[in-house]
């Protein structure tokens, strides 16, 4: 079996080609993906080749994590069936061709366990799953009546806004540029420097600007936490007198769990959180290389779908 794929070949070296697939096993399903999304965060170190050393780090390899399809071959176990619409979180099965993550092809051969069953209904936006799902991980215990800080309203800080809402707290967003400033839902968004409180008990920044801790411990109320749920490329520093007067907490976000993946289906099931207005760009998958480009130079572009549907 073959599949056609997004191969970052070097970075900034994008092409669409056919590989052969890795034969499935017992555990095993084979998907055929209907969308894929394009990540402006890991994806985007991955392309301009400033990714910093992580597992599985080179290339030739097929990108991304943001699947969506239906099943065509299940596994002996039953753990989907076919024609199940699934969400598939990356895979690894194009031989000596790295999947780093994997998504970005029409067909896939993934551990049918791996695979979260979605709405069909919900059509290209269950490719946020894996964001909302990250923003879940990020929002931790956060109680009713909060008002924190959120650092960025891209996708990932659109979602963890919402998150937030939906728990009943009620925050801040912090965004640089002003063409992102539009699209907030019920809560505000302001530039840093319009912005005169030092006491926010949690500050969660998603930007992945590595340079501003200093800038986010001065807005923290004494014992505050700061939560990193960005993806930084550069080292991260701060100066220790005014963490050491605030007695700051600083949590790093990691990965999201397949827990947190079910949560936010919960909550997209029940109408608790909302998907819409986030995903501003598509494009059919022949298109990738201009695709790409678009999805990491454009401002207007929160999120950019690649369409494998016609996939040949």
């Amino acid at each position: 079996m073959e599949s056609l794929a997004v191969i970052l070949e070097r970075p900034e070296r994008l092409t669409v080609k056919h590989l052969a697939l890795t034969p499935p096993g017992e555990a095993d399903a084979v998907v055929a993906i209907a969308w894929s999304g394009i990540s402006t965060g890991t994806e985007r170190l991955l392309w301009s080749g400033r990714m910093p050393p992580f597992p599985g780090m080179g290339y030739p390899l097929v990108p991304g994590y943001e699947s969506v399809g239906s099943v065509i071959e299940a596994d002996s176990g039953g753990t989907v069936r076919v024609g199940q619409t699934v969400y598939v979180p990356g895979a690894r099965c194009f031989g000596p061709v790295r999947g780093l993550f994997g998504g970005a092809a029409s067909h896939l051969v993934a551990p049918a366990a791996r695979l979260v069953p979605v709405d069909a209904a919900l059509g290209d936006q269950a490719c946020l799953l894996a964001l909302a799902a990250t923003a879940y991980r990020a929002l931790g215990g956060i109680c009713a009546g909060a008002t924190p800080l959120i650092v960025g309203h891209g996708v990932l800080g659109r979602l963890l806004a919402r998150l937030t809402l939906a728990a009943g707290a009620e925050p801040t967003v912090w965004e640089t540029n002003p063409a992102r400033h539009v699209g907030a839902q019920g809560y505000a968004v302001l530039a840093p420097e319009d912005d005169q409180r030092r006491d926010y008990a949690v500050i969660t920044d998603v930007s992945g600007n590595a340079d501003g801790l200093d800038t986010l411990i001065a807005r923290l109320a004494p014992g505050g936490e700061i939560v990193l749920a960005g993806f930084y490329e550069a080292p991260l520093s701060f100066a220790f007198p005014p963490a050491f007067m605030r007695e700051a907490r600083i949590r790093i976000s990691a990965e999201f769990r397949p827990e947190d993946l079910s949560a936010v289906t919960m909550l997209i099931d029940s109408g608790r959180l909302s998907l819409d207005g986030l995903i501003t760009h598509r494009a059919p998958a022949a298109e990738a290389e201009e695709a790409y480009r678009t999805a990491f130079a454009d401002p207007a572009c929160l999120k950019m779908i690649l369409d494998w549907r016609d996939a040949a």
